[in-house]
């Protein structure tokens, strides 16, 4: 039932929650009320109440939702060794997350100063942290450390800076892994040349 690009799942609590989204994207966050949620799903005030009790509710949902494989990644990252490959099947992996939450990412870029308020800005910052120190080694010199960073930002930025660029999304997501690959790769060996 739902007519939302990605629908996830097609019980209320999620068509709620993609419609927020939607209109978020849309709008803002600050210019959607909960009153314009409930009238484009064509459900009641208190329907929508039952579910969830404010917007930044239905934000971190969306956010909990959309962000579990990332969850995930970072506890798989944590048990493997340390290896190039590793940090490889890291970046691949969170490539696969990012473009599989990209309605969410585009809305925190276009949203920032209110997504630093809420609640998930510390958390997001917290992940984004956790994912460099699985991409980096613990004494990496500063160069390197900034290498590791620069990857993780190279594939957010990616997402938004080639979105209306010419070409495959396929090609252009592995166009921007590549590049993050590539920089973490001269971290992890830097007397390799490329």
């Amino acid at each position: 039932m739902s007519s939302t690009t990605q629908p996830r799942r097609g019980n209320t609590r999620q068509r709620i929650q993609d419609v927020a989204l939607e209109l978020f994207a849309e709008q803002g966050y600050e210019k959607t009320s909960l009153r314009e949620i409930s009238e484009k799903l064509d459900v009641t005030k208190a329907a929508l109440y039952y579910h969830f009790k404010t917007k930044e509710d239905i934000l971190v949902g969306i956010f909990e939702d959309l962000n579990r494989p990332i969850e995930e990644l970072i506890a798989w990252g944590r048990e493997q060794p340390r290896t190039l490959e590793t940090k490889k099947e890291i970046l691949a992996r969170y490539s696969e997350a990012l473009t599989t939450s990209a309605p969410l990412f585009r809305f925190m870029q276009e949203n920032q100063a209110t997504v630093r308020e809420l609640s998930i800005g510390r958390t997001i910052k917290g992940r984004v942290l956790a994912l460099v120190d699985l991409i980096k080694d613990p004494e990496a010199p500063m160069v390197d450390q900034v290498r590791c960073f620069s990857a993780l930002f190279t594939m957010h930025a990616g997402m938004f800076a080639l979105m209306d660029a010419d070409g495959d999304p396929e090609d252009k997501r592995k166009a921007v892994l590549e590049v993050a690959v590539d920089l973490v790769a001269q971290a992890h060996d830097p007397g390799a040349a490329r």
